[in-house]
């Protein structure tokens, strides 16, 4: 038999609200099937799927480019496309933080600088106090 899950035991395995696993539910992310009653189940495959879109949105992927990469695994269950788009998409992720490694290493030398400035500015301004 099929070990299944409920939305509580979920949320706290993921350490998340109860509302963020059904928002993922809303948008298409995750599909678990329900009981009679109308109680989520959730399986291996959908653990396996807010484990993806976790790390996703730990790593800064958009909403849209995880629904793509959970998509290309249902579609190609041998994870070979889903690889190759989490590779494109890593290698974007890695550009986008190296540029914004950069701008902050300039904002820092510019603060540096006027920091400097002002250091030397209040120096002059204690000495002609004197």
């Amino acid at each position: 038999m099929v070990k299944t899950y409920s939305i509580a035991e979920v949320a706290d395995r993921f350490g998340v609200s109860h509302r963020t696993i059904r928002y993922y539910e809303e948008v298409g992310l995750i599909h678990p099937k329900r009981t009679a009653t109308g109680q989520r189940i959730f399986t291996k495959k959908e653990l396996t799927q807010l484990q993806l879109i976790f790390r996703g949105k730990k790593y800064g992927f958009k909403l849209d480019e995880i629904k793509e990469m959970v998509l290309l695994f249902e579609e190609d269950p041998t994870g070979r496309e889903q690889l190759k788009r989490t590779i494109e998409y890593g290698e974007e992720k890695i550009a986008e933080v190296t540029k914004r490694l950069n701008e902050l290493e300039q904002l820092k030398k510019e603060m540096e600088m006027f920091l400097d400035t002002f250091r030397n500015d209040l120096t002059k301004l204690e000495e002609e106090a004197k």
